[in-house]
């Protein structure tokens, strides 16, 4: 006589390489959209006179920093 067992195996869903791949494009995506507007940001103080600068409170030295300033603590 034969006796038939049956297991049953729980799946863990983990994410398969295409949804790996498309999170990381899409995050991929957003960080080189924030560092072009970042850099725009940047060349459009930079092209300001130290008048215009000043009067935003900005020395032209410190742009860079500015721009940056939400990454940096201090």
């Amino acid at each position: 006589m034969t006796t038939l067992t049956h297991t049953q195996q729980t799946h863990i869903s983990q994410p398969n390489l295409f949804h790996r791949f498309f999170d990381w494009m899409i995050a991929a995506f957003v960080i080189s959209n924030l560092n072009l507007s970042r850099r725009e940001q940047i060349e459009e103080l930079e092209a300001k006179t130290d008048a215009e600068l000043a009067e935003l409170g900005i020395r032209r030295d410190l742009i860079a920093h500015h721009v940056f300033h939400d990454l940096y603590y201090a």
